[in-house]
């Protein structure tokens, strides 16, 4: 039996060769891959209630497996009650091993259990090959107990590859299996 995720073992085997064959890369240091995947809440309603971000962290920390950071303000806006240096946010930053583990929860497990889901709009690449993803329920993964949750937070999910075009960037993550919507 292997260690390796199985979406790292699937881009080994099938999406490199695939990938390669497409584009026709020369080298196999070429074909896009992965590099991190940012999972990141905004929490505006924290200035009002400092709890909100533990809460957010915790919850944040237990869908990704590893601890999640706080994020502070860098400057003052009269209009929003901010300071410099108040909590605003939280994120995680997911390498290696734990990326590939949940990309293949994200993928196979949280969501299909979206509300109304019927795909993911492909409309979020950057220009430069990364995705971005707005979930706006975090319940969707197991992690969660619904139960003990107060409050139903957004989280948007950043996929950062190594790919120069979007075209190239939508073709590596539809080898993993996004399920983009279809034009």
């Amino acid at each position: 039996m292997s260690t390796q995720p199985r979406m790292k073992e699937m881009y080994s085997a099938e999406i490199i060769p695939a990938l390669t064959k497409k584009f026709e890369y020369t080298s196999v240091m070429r074909v896009p891959r992965l590099t991190k995947i940012v999972l990141s809440q905004g929490m505006g309603e924290a200035v009002a209630d400092k709890k909100l971000i533990d809460t957010a962290a915790e919850e944040l920390s237990r869908i990704a497996g590893q601890k999640a950071i706080t994020t502070i303000s860098k400057k003052d806006i009269s209009n929003f009650k901010l300071r410099k240096g108040m909590p605003i946010g939280t994120k995680v930053t997911l390498r290696g091993d734990r990326m590939y583990e949940f990309l293949d929860r994200l993928i196979s497990v949280a969501l299909p259990r979206t509300r109304d889901f019927r795909g993911i709009n492909p409309k979020g690449f950057d220009g430069r090959g990364n995705f971005n993803l707005g979930i706006k329920e975090h319940i969707i993964f197991p992690e969660i107990d619904i139960d003990k949750t107060n409050r139903i937070l957004g989280m948007d999910i950043t996929f950062v590859t190594t790919a120069a075009t979007d075209e190239e960037g939508n073709a590596l993550l539809d080898a993993f299996g996004f399920p983009f919507i279809k034009k």
